[in-house]
């Protein structure tokens, strides 16, 4: 099923994109909750506009990615975002939150397909490459932020993740299931001690042990157009 995705979703796309996703996925999770709407073809004939819109003020030539390297060069973004003791974020910021800070507090447009970057999670202080044009890449300061305060040392930062990730293991370890049987030597000792036993007999599950596992400014005007036009 094609859907447009209202929003950044981590591992399926990013917000203005058009992506196929398992029919399911989009019922269930997608659309409910305000993430992607279904892709009539008169909201992605909306959203071409837009893009076509944007492209056009992006850099055309390689004088132009300079230009625009330059300015990105001495520009530092600032997210402030609601955040755990141990600096994980309660959100993310995606590379759509990137090019649209640039854009409105900077006016710099950038195809945000080109933001090398992954969903941030954690708060700190990151160098986003963006690529400009062929040859041309910028990178840009950013700072993620806990909401009310301001960001602590590298030292504290790389400790508070480093407790973190002691923590989750130690959770891993204690969850880890317990060290199944040897099945085999079972059957073999079973065998010795009752030769009409056989090791190779096999039990046939039963209906009970089966389990069936069950399925899991400009782009929202867009998506509203494209819904008016329907």
């Amino acid at each position: 099923m094609e859907v447009i995705l209202r929003k950044d979703v981590d591992k399926v796309g990013l917000r203005g994109e058009v992506v196929n996703v398992a029919r399911g996925y989009a019922r269930n999770f997608l659309l409910p909750r305000g993430l992607a709407d279904e892709a009539t073809p008169a909201r992605v004939a909306e959203l071409r506009k837009v893009d076509d819109r944007r492209a056009r003020q992006e850099a055309k030539t390689f004088e132009d990615a300079q230009s625009i390297g330059e300015r990105l060069s001495k520009i530092e973004l600032r997210f402030d975002v609601k955040a755990g003791p141990t600096g994980s974020l309660f959100g993310s910021v995606t590379p759509t939150d990137i090019a649209d800070a640039l854009w409105n507090d900077h006016k710099v447009r950038v195809d945000r397909r080109r933001i090398g970057t992954d969903t941030i999670k954690r708060i700190g202080r990151y160098q986003v490459p963006i690529e400009l044009f062929q040859d041309v890449t910028a990178e840009v300061r950013t700072l993620v932020v806990p909401e009310g305060g301001e960001l602590p040392p590298e030292e504290e930062l790389e400790a508070m993740e480093a407790a973190e990730q002691a923590a989750a293991e130690a959770e891993a370890g204690a969850e880890a299931p317990k060290e199944e049987l040897d099945l085999d030597a079972l059957d073999t000792a079973a065998a010795a001690q009752d030769p009409e036993v056989s090791s190779e007999t096999e039990i046939e599950p039963t209906p009970e042990d089966v389990a069936e596992e069950l399925p899991e400014d400009e782009f929202d005007r867009a998506v509203d157009a494209g819904t008016e036009e329907r």
